[in-house]
């Protein structure tokens, strides 16, 4: 009887191993799957065994077993290796014994009893319920099988109608226990009904052996049960942080995404060339501000929420905090977002200043276009004019007429040398400003100096052939000189005063077009004073047509001094007076718009200044609100939220402050002096202003998580917070250091009402704290800063002073509870996560565990133990 029970419980578990026997002695000879028996029994790994037939190799291996047995501090008499390799039944018998004592019976433990006692008390506590059942022993009490069969219908009332059964019927009872242990429970036939029947005393150690695998069966499905249980919750609760996380990961990559595009377009500084291009480039920097910018203002803001919450709960959870993905902290989308702010701000001074270059370049292209093309005109038949040898057949008065006229020339190529300074002047300036058409300019420059140079040195050519000529030559006339000399610079002065009349102008301020308009007064008194002069050239030519019409001069009717005659200083003089009226409309108009700006300056200022410090107030107050305590959370919650939607409805008057700057924006103003707060001020203390509101909700939000997971009273929470208040007002220093005080002075009796008091004189008065609270402060600090930033919020505060009471799993609760799912294995199969748990947490386990890889894996073993650590930061997953 002993010998067909020990081997069917010895091939109940050989079979895990893939492997069976059929005859005790025989099979356990070599030792082999002796040790194989007791490594998947104990779940340790023996010394490697040795694959020799020789006598010695199989001497050798049962050593290591009974060695094996003898470390778990069982003493075998009597029992030696050459008894076992020899095949004595009656030793070989007495050490399967012992193995199932020690692995199946002795870590029975049942109400302080155990072993035997134990295995005996457990039955005797099943079976009480059952009247006809009264088990005394392990031999007699089980002969009429009822015994076995009310331990099955206790524990599976379904697999045995107990109501049928008969005491008188003890083959049927047996048989019935039997097969059903074999066919449910997984518990092979290791008794024969007719061998117990037959006994007068059933076999002790056989039927011990039989009723230990009851126990083992029945209180495994309970432990299984208790252990998915748990794992179920576990699983829940990271499968939702994990869900938080991955949101976090979406929102934080569509952001940095658009911070990425948005960027490049802001740092985009190719100019155009015309205002309306530039104006457009402003217009849509200004859709980018009102429609784009602000929803993503509110993720960044609805990011920073949801990561806070997502840290909160995995506190509360005794997760490790959530570190997202490289790049996507929240310091590196609040820096990612200050790179975007920066590169916006360069972008519209640089949208302004390129409109200033722009505007500046139009007019000075167009004041060049009118200086070329006057010095042009003047230029035009110079060069032939002075390439004439007229001089060679003159007479002597034409002769004197040739060089008095050639020298006003010179008069008036000095003249104009001005002109072509600043034509040059002009073209530069147009260069370094990067004009789009500088090619052109050059190129008409160049022209125009080549054509000066060339006229200089025709000019000093045509003056020594007249020279020459002059000593053969003496008379000239002084009256057609004297007019020449006069004529050519009124002329010029004329010239000069059309093209100032005609010049454009461009000015910012009131102030800048009063001066033009001064300077112009100044001019027009200058006009009798020119009239004047105009009569007296007018004369000079009048007293000439008298001495020619008395003297008979054959002059031919011209001044052979000069080009220039009465006729056309009277044009241009009419030309003068024409202008001037034209030029006092364009004043009167340009000082009308500078009229209209300054009310538009002053508009914008009287908003700006009431809105600038109604922000600045708000912000002061939503600080004292955060700091100060006046009521319940839920209090302080609601009054938050009044106070956000008085806020919000407060935007209206931005909006209207928006549509003034735009105002200005397109009348080209670009100072304003009557206020120091600019709409880039007003829109970043707004986003400021409903960023903070927000933030201080959010902590409220998560404080009332904190208390209703952790069960803090109201009084603890402000007891929390005054104590947080009273070192928050010093340095951040000094905040650390009482926090070391309040955190290492527990466990020497002192509370938070006392850390003031260590604070002042800690280190005289506790030198035993100091000493042994060091290694304390460092593991507090490394939960309350994780990221050793040197600062402690007050929800790391309440957190670390509730946590350590709250019931939390661990790492090695869970290990444990795979350990009883996978039947005490080092690893666990598919089939049986799939058995004991929910489907979709199985399938979320057999994702993410990775293969077994132990001396005793096989195919499909998952490892539970890397699984378990990797749920709460102690792997990676």
């Amino acid at each position: 009887s002993q010998q067909i029970t020990f081997t069917a419980w010895c091939n109940s578990h050989l079979r895990k191993a893939g492997t069976q026997i059929e005859n005790i002695e025989e099979d356990f000879r070599d030792g082999l799957k002796l040790m194989l028996l007791l490594e998947v029994i104990s779940g340790e790994r023996l010394a490697k065994p040795e694959r020799g037939k020789m006598r010695v190799h199989k001497i050798s291996n049962v050593n290591k077993a009974l060695d094996f047995i003898a470390s778990k501090g069982v003493k075998l008499v009597s029992i030696g290796a050459e008894e076992i390799v020899d095949g004595n039944a009656k030793m070989t018998l007495g050490m399967i014994w012992t193995i199932i004592l020690r692995f199946a019976i002795q870590d029975i433990s049942v109400e302080e009893t155990s072993a035997k006692e134990g295995l005996l008390l457990w039955c005797q506590r099943k079976t009480a319920p059952y009247k006809n059942v009264n088990i005394q022993n392990f031999h007699i009490s089980w002969k009429d099988g009822l015994g076995f069969c009310a331990l099955i219908h206790r524990h599976r009332p379904e697999l045995i109608d107990y109501a049928k059964l008969r005491k008188d019927d003890p083959m049927t009872n047996l048989n019935t226990a039997f097969d059903v242990a074999e066919k449910y429970l997984d518990i092979p036939k290791m008794l024969d009904a007719e061998d117990i029947i037959s006994t007068l005393r059933p076999d002790e150690k056989a039927v011990m052996t039989y009723v230990s695998c009851y126990y083992h069966a029945f209180s495994g499905k309970q432990k299984a049960e208790t252990a998915a249980n748990r794992i179920c919750k576990v699983l829940a609760v990271n499968q939702e942080n994990e869900q938080l996380m991955e949101d976090y990961e979406k929102l934080a990559s569509d952001l940095l995404e658009w911070i990425r595009r948005t960027i490049p377009w802001l740092e985009n500084r190719m100019p155009e060339n015309t205002m309306q291009a530039m104006q457009q480039k402003l217009e849509d920097f200004r859709d980018y501000r009102r429609l784009h910018k602000p929803p993503k203002v509110q993720e960044k803001c609805q990011l920073e929420i949801n990561f806070n919450t997502l840290q909160t709960k995995l506190r509360l959870s005794n997760r490790p905090a959530f570190m997202p993905s490289e790049g996507k902290m929240v310091s590196d989308i609040n820096n990612a977002w200050g790179n975007l702010e920066g590169a916006e701000k360069g972008y519209e001074e640089w949208l302004l200043n390129e409109i200033r270059r722009l505007e500046r370049l139009d007019h000075l292209a167009e004041k060049f276009r009118q200086k070329a093309a006057i010095h042009e005109a003047w230029t035009e038949g110079k060069e032939d004019m002075l390439q004439k040898r007229d001089y060679e057949t003159a007479s002597l008065s034409e002769i004197k007429a040739l060089l008095k006229k050639h020298e006003a020339f010179e008069s008036d190529l000095a003249a104009h040398q001005d002109r072509v300074e600043q034509i040059a002047a002009i073209a530069q300036e147009l260069n370094e400003l990067d004009y789009y058409d500088s090619p052109s300019v050059n190129a008409r420059c160049q022209r125009i100096c080549d054509q000066w140079d060339a006229l200089g040195a025709l000019t000093q050519k045509r003056s020594e052939a007249l020279q020459r000529t002059e000593k053969l030559l003496e008379t000239i006339d002084q009256l057609y000189l004297e007019f020449a000399k006069r004529a050519a610079p009124f002329n010029n002065w004329m010239e000069g005063a059309m093209e100032d009349l005609q010049d454009t102008f461009i000015v910012h301020t009131i102030e800048e077009i009063q001066g033009l308009s001064t300077a112009h007064e100044q001019f027009k008194a200058t006009l009798p004073e020119a009239d004047k002069e105009r009569q007296a050239i007018l004369g000079i030519h009048n007293e000439i047509a008298k001495i020619v019409q008395t003297y008979h001069v054959n002059m031919a009717g011209t001044n052979p001094y000069t080009t220039i005659n009465p006729q056309e200083i009277n044009t241009k003089w009419d030309k003068v007076r024409q202008l001037v009226p034209q030029r006092d409309q364009a004043l009167i108009e340009e000082h009308a718009r500078q009229q209209n700006n300054e009310r538009l300056r002053r508009q914008f200022a009287n908003q700006a200044n009431v809105i600038g410090p109604w922000i600045q107030t708000k912000m002061e107050e939503i600080g004292r609100i955060s700091i100060e305590m006046h009521g319940t959370l839920e209090d302080q919650l609601t009054h938050l939220r009044q106070y956000e939607k008085s806020i919000v409805n407060y935007k209206p008057k931005i909006d209207q402050l928006e549509g003034d700057h735009q105002l200005i924006q397109e009348a080209l103003i670009f100072d304003n002096k009557h206020t120091n707060y600019t709409m880039e001020h007003i829109r970043v203390g707004w986003e400021q202003l409903l960023t903070t509101i927000a933030r201080t909700i959010n902590e409220i939000e998560n404080q009332i998580l904190t208390r209703d997971a952790k069960g803090i009273s109201q009084d603890q929470l402000n007891e929390f917070r005054a104590s947080f208040n009273h070192f928050d007002r010093v340095s951040t220093r000094e905040v650390l250091w009482a926090l070391r005080c309040s955190f290492t002075a527990r466990p020497f009796g002192f509370g938070l009402h006392t850390c003031r008091q260590v604070r002042l004189g800690w280190k005289q008065k506790f030198p035993l704290c100091c000493l042994q609270g060091e290694n304390e402060f460092s593991r507090i600090m490394s939960i309350v800063d994780p990221n050793r930033m040197g600062i402690v919020t007050f929800q790391a505060f309440i957190d670390f002073m509730s946590r350590e009471t709250a019931d939390t799993d661990t790492a090695d609760q869970v290990m444990a509870s795979f350990k009883v799912l996978a039947g005490d294995k080092n690893y666990i199969l598919a089939d049986e996560l799939r058995r004991e748990l929910p489907p979709d947490q199985a399938d979320y386990c057999i994702a993410r565990m990775a293969p077994y890889t132990g001396p005793d894996a096989v195919p499909g073993a998952l490892d539970y133990m890397s699984f378990s650590t990797a749920l709460y930061g102690e792997s990676d997953l």
